[in-house]
């Protein structure tokens, strides 16, 4: 955006808003670059054109908590320029951003000759910014507590489920010897080997989760091949739920990806697919398809759509609807792991028409 048209500008007169816009100065940034330090004397006001910015606390063990974050056509610093304390947060650029600085000395002055009106109004927004920004730290402090509360019953969890889960697995691989000859007790066994670790690794994502980490085994994987296992250990669920499952994916699509993480990627999102058809049945088509460097997965169903309240933050933790069982974590977790993949994930629904998810995973190179 241009200086001139930005909200900072708007609040001043003619004159002092062109003179505010011939002494600032407009700079480019990377992402990740701090623009300033917590502690560091205040020397500028920015105002955010183009890009984010992240503010963030130090905390314990060289850890940030970030606390507030500013968008295109947002301000910030100003707190320091007006009382001259030092920064009270580091400041830091997110995926790129164009700032312009204004001078402290050049705002104090204007500001001095600025009628009370302006600056009355002027205050008021920084006020209102002031309590939006209180309110979504204490929303991210509220956000850290859950997830700290979550890592400790996930341990528990995991420490509770080693020995059964041990014992199924080692009950099913005696079955299986005692009857190698007979093909359905052998198949059956596998899917039930499969499925148990299935289930110690749907515990140690969630543990991971709860840490902020996706920890990847990426090695090439067949994703067609990976797509037919899945609906072989899915047939019965699906079948019991009435759902009509259909896979298209002719052509071998050779990625660099953890085949199990990403299987539970799918295996969120189809549950909740069938969850929200509610025992009225339906269609889910699961397509696989080549792009000239990546590769896209779309998961397509009839069902009721995505409800409006949700669609924004969707992929945000603990946000769910309408579930008596629904803990909002399953999306996030699908996103967390997509994201460490490097891939990109969306979705387009319509309310009674049906959700699809898009998935693009990027190819391995040769």
């Amino acid at each position: 955006m241009d200086i001139h048209s930005h909200q900072f500008i708007a609040f001043f007169e003619h004159e002092q808003a062109a003179q505010l816009a011939a002494k600032a100065i407009i700079e480019s940034y990377p992402d990740r670059v701090v623009i300033f330090e917590e502690g560091e004397v205040p020397d500028y006001l920015y105002l955010v054109l183009e890009g984010k910015v992240l503010f963030r606390k130090h905390t314990i063990n060289d850890h940030y908590q970030t606390v507030a974050q500013a968008n295109p056509d947002d301000f910030f610093g100003e707190f320091g320029i007006l009382d001259g304390k030092p920064r009270s947060a580091q400041a830091m650029v997110c995926e790129g951003a164009t700032l312009a600085k204004i001078p402290r000395n050049v705002l104090i002055e204007i500001l001095n000759n600025t009628k009370g009106s302006t600056v009355l109004h002027l205050f008021n927004f920084i006020i209102q910014r002031l309590r939006v920004t209180t309110q979504e730290f204490v929303q991210q402090v509220t956000y850290k507590d859950k997830m700290v509360l979550l890592g400790e019953m996930v341990n528990t969890i995991i420490h509770d489920f080693k020995s059964p889960l041990s014992s199924i697995h080692l009950s099913s691989g005696m079955l299986r010897e005692m009857y190698l000859e007979d093909e359905d007790t052998t198949e059956w066994c596998d899917l039930i080997q499969e499925q148990a670790v299935r289930m110690t690794a749907m515990a140690e994502e969630l543990l991971e989760f709860s840490k902020g980490s996706a920890s990847l085994k990426k090695q090439p994987m067949d994703l067609a091949a990976a797509l037919r296992r899945f609906e072989k250990l899915n047939r019965i669920y699906l079948n019991q739920e009435n759902v009509q499952f259909m896979l298209h994916c002719s052509e071998p699509s050779i990625v660099e990806a953890d085949e199990n993480k990403l299987m539970r990627v799918l295996q969120n999102l189809i549950v909740n697919a069938v969850e929200a058809l509610d025992g009225q049945g339906g269609e889910i088509i699961v397509t696989a398809q080549l792009l000239p460097h990546w590769v896209r997965i779309t998961i397509q169903d009839d069902g009721p759509g995505i409800p409006l309240e949700i669609r924004d933050s969707f992929f945000e933790p603990f946000v769910t609807y309408g579930k008596k069982r629904g803990t909002g974590l399953g999306t996030a977790i699908a996103k967390s792991i997509i994201d460490a993949h490097q891939g990109q994930i969306r979705f387009e629904t319509q309310e009674g028409q049906g959700t699809t998810f898009i998935i693009q995973l990027p190819l391995q190179t040769s």
